[in-house]
């Protein structure tokens, strides 16, 4: 049975950012999830929204964590060669009453120490963004927001704390949580491993392991629609209706792939494993679109998802030592603004784990090795990178103009792509209008080979999710 001094329980984005955090220090960690791969839970489906800190509460942990975590992804993104844009956002308002809730919307901002903040009337909001209904009243305009690729995010994280010596251990369902001679027991279908320290960073899961019995996570599902690259440029900023109770409310935002995102919708439900889309959702996000923006064309879909947030009953992060289970340090309820908060909760984790365990800096840590996209390189530089190795010039995915090369890269990385949605998640093969249509079997063409198994042992996204049922008679 492996020993370690800390497991994080969770690879998703805030679990993936800790582990980082950790793999600066001679402490030893593994990071564990139930999915064969990071970032297949809520940070695969979310609005990839980097939110400039108006919309907490003042005094909340979300409120604080926001606002650090804003400030912080930039720099962050840079270091681990992710894709991020600062577009700055906007709350329209299309009544004097949705007004007033923008007006608190920017005086609650400041309170938390949001830079920038201002309310824009009817003609700059038309000057900055054309396709906005021309009924909008005013907005409340947050430079600093942004957009970034969640699950690229996740994955780099996870992918440089395991090259800097974080071992993983994936398809482990954690079970239970159990205190033996000082130790946990961390208990899973697929094995057990032992450790002095646990951080649970499980998402909708996180309730079941914190150690607060009246501490709970109700689920709230949440649609969305993609549409086609080529309303790249539509839209230039994060745009929000005025929030209700339920939540920010419909958004139309670009993303740093140059497509249009659309929604969510906001349901709470009771299965933490419904991401089944509705008419019902759907039609909503269509309805709420069209009004913000008249003139989208929505034939331009080209698919629709959905995710799942971790809404706690506390209605704040929950993020400390636990007062049940002693050595159990608790990052739950991490609904949005969790993407944004993200970078400061890791590091806010790694700050209290070093008052019960010493944490000495390594003398060498390394950051991310440079991903190698063939569609953002010159000609020239192409043709060079073709030279040196041909998998690079083989085109696999049309849509997204991916390689073999990049594919193959994305399987040998440490943390590698172990399924079809780990590749598109990686390299956006099968992320273009024809959603794989014609890439799928060159995808399961490559996994088979580089992971040295048969293609119908492959699955879209773990579990019973096979791709092929099986072989042709006489061929295998």
């Amino acid at each position: 049975m492996a020993n370690y001094d800390v497991v994080v329980i969770g690879a998703g984005v805030v679990g993936s950012l800790t582990a980082l955090e950790l793999s600066k220090h001679n402490v030893s960690v593994c990071l564990v999830d139930r999915f064969p791969e990071p970032g297949c839970g809520t940070s695969k489906a979310n609005s990839a929204i980097v939110h400039a800190g108006y919309d907490a509460d003042p005094g909340t942990a979300k409120a604080a964590l926001n606002v650090r975590g804003c400030g912080m992804m930039e720099a962050l993104c840079g270091e681990l060669d992710v894709p991020y844009l600062r577009t700055g956002s906007m709350v329209l308002a299309f009544s004097e009453e949705e007004a007033r809730k923008i007006q608190a919307l920017l005086e609650r901002g400041r309170q938390n120490g949001v830079k920038g903040l201002e309310i824009i009337g009817r003609e700059r909001v038309l000057e900055l963004e054309p396709q906005v209904n021309p009924e909008v009243f005013a907005a409340l305009y947050a430079p600093d927001a942004g957009i970034v690729c969640p699950y690229e995010l996740t994955v780099a994280a996870a992918e440089s704390a395991l090259d800097n010596g974080v071992e993983a251990r994936f398809d482990f369902p954690v079970e239970r949580l159990e205190r033996e001679n000082g130790m946990f027991r961390v208990i899973s279908k697929s094995g057990e491993i032992r450790a002095a320290f646990v951080i649970n960073c499980a998402g909708v899961y996180s309730d079941l392991f914190c150690g607060e019995p009246s501490f709970r996570i109700q689920p709230r599902k949440g649609e969305y629609l993609i549409l086609d690259r080529k309303y790249d440029g539509l839209v230039h900023h994060v745009l929000f209706r005025t929030p209700t109770k339920l939540g920010k409310g419909i958004l139309a935002a670009p993303t740093v792939h140059g497509n249009l995102l659309l929604g969510p919708t906001s349901e709470p439900i009771e299965d933490r494993e419904d991401t089944d889309t509705t008419a019902k959702g759907l039609g909503l996000i269509r309805e709420s679109s069209k009004y913000m923006l008249p003139g989208l064309d929505l034939r331009g879909v080209i698919t629709s998802f959905a995710g799942l947030r971790a809404t706690p009953s506390t209605g704040d992060f929950l993020i400390g030592w636990s007062s049940g289970q002693e050595g159990l340090l608790n990052a739950a309820g991490i609904e949005s603004p969790g993407l944004t908060s993200a970078p400061a909760i890791a590091l806010k984790l790694v700050e209290l784990l070093g008052e019960r365990l010493p944490l000495q800096k390594k003398a060498h840590f390394h950051g991310r090795q440079k991903v190698l996209r063939m569609a953002e390189l010159s000609l020239e530089e192409k043709n060079k990178v073709i030279r040196e190795n041909p998998a690079y010039g083989r085109v696999v995915c049309r849509c997204e103009c991916v390689s073999e090369g990049e594919i193959v890269d994305a399987i040998r990385r440490n943390a590698g792509a172990r399924t079809v949605d780990g590749v598109k998640r990686r390299v956006r093969a099968g992320m273009g209008r024809c959603q794989g249509s014609f890439c799928m079997p060159g995808v399961l063409e490559l996994l088979s080979r580089e992971l040295g198994v048969s293609q119908t042992e492959l699955t879209k996204s773990g579990g019973l999710s096979r791709m092929l049922t099986g072989t042709l008679k006489g061929e295998e």
